[in-house]
C-alpha cells in the first residue's frame, strides 16, 4: 500500500481563523477544503494556460468574445 503524500505549509492566523470557521459551518475537515481549493486552482491554471495558447489563433479567425464562440458552436 502506498502512503499518501503530506505537504506542510504555514497559514496566517487570520486564514486559520477563517478556515476553522468554514470547517465548523460546513462540517468538513480543513484537509477537504484545502484539497478542493487546490483542485480548483489547478483547473483554473490549466484553463488559463490553454486559453493563452489558443487565443492568438482565435483572434486571427476573428473570435474575440464569448458571443463569437457561441455563434461558432451553435
Amino acid at each position: 500500500m502506498k502512503l499518501k503524500p503530506v505537504i506542510t505549509f504555514r497559514l496566517s492566523k487570520e486564514l486559520i481563523k477563517e478556515l476553522q470557521s468554514i470547517c465548523a459551518s460546513e462540517d468538513r475537515s480543513a484537509s477537504e477544503i484545502i484539497r478542493e481549493a487546490i483542485k480548483r486552482y489547478l483547473a483554473i491554471y490549466k484553463f488559463r494556460t490553454l486559453r493563452n495558447k489558443v487565443l492568438p489563433f482565435a483572434e486571427a479567425q476573428g473570435v474575440l468574445t464569448d458571443e463569437d464562440v457561441f455563434k461558432l458552436i451553435s
